[in-house]
């Protein structure tokens, strides 16, 4: 082991940098995202967490809760009746909290909105969609793009900021 790197930590280390980048960059690395899946889109979610694609190397982790987690990714067709359910879920889990929506389906109705009452015309009327991935289904790598347009977002952002 080279002993000079060793020794160099021996010194005081000083990192400058804004709070906001320091947070922005923790909280970009670690989107827990809760997966709600609905339909055919929900397949591509649970794809792009396997081994192939390792949605974890970018930070991201499924979680069971929405309390743990501040991702959710919506894939798949809205129906009213889950419609509530995922406003409940959204509403328990804690700020700041950002949607996916996932899939054609969720982004507008998709071919099911024209001929059914019960398929709401997407997912942004009852919650608020920070990324739409678009695509029926989209691939895991659409999925992938969008969760590092949310990465990005995220880093943009000024949490510590007063919004007036």
């Amino acid at each position: 082991m080279d002993m000079s790197l060793v020794n160099s930590f021996d010194r005081d280390n000083i990192l400058v940098a804004r709070v906001d980048d320091f947070l922005n960059w923790a909280r970009a690395s670690s989107t827990w995202y809760f997966q709600f899946g609905l339909a055919c889109c929900a397949i591509e979610m649970i794809a792009a967490a396997q081994p192939r694609h390792d949605l974890e190397r970018f930070g991201a982790m499924p979680r069971a809760s929405p309390r743990q987690a501040d991702v959710i990714i919506v894939s798949g067709t809205v129906t009213m009746t889950m419609a509530t359910r995922i406003k409940r879920l959204y509403d328990q889990m804690a700020e700041p909290k950002y949607i996916i929506s996932m899939g054609s389906c969720s982004n507008s109705g998709g071919p099911y909105w024209q001929h059914g009452y019960h398929v709401l015309k997407g997912v942004d009327l009852i919650v608020p969609v920070d990324i739409y991935v678009p695509g029926c289904p989209p691939r895991p790598e659409a999925l992938i793009d969008g969760l590092l347009a949310l990465h990005k977002k995220i880093r943009e952002d000024t949490p510590l900021r007063k919004v007036s």
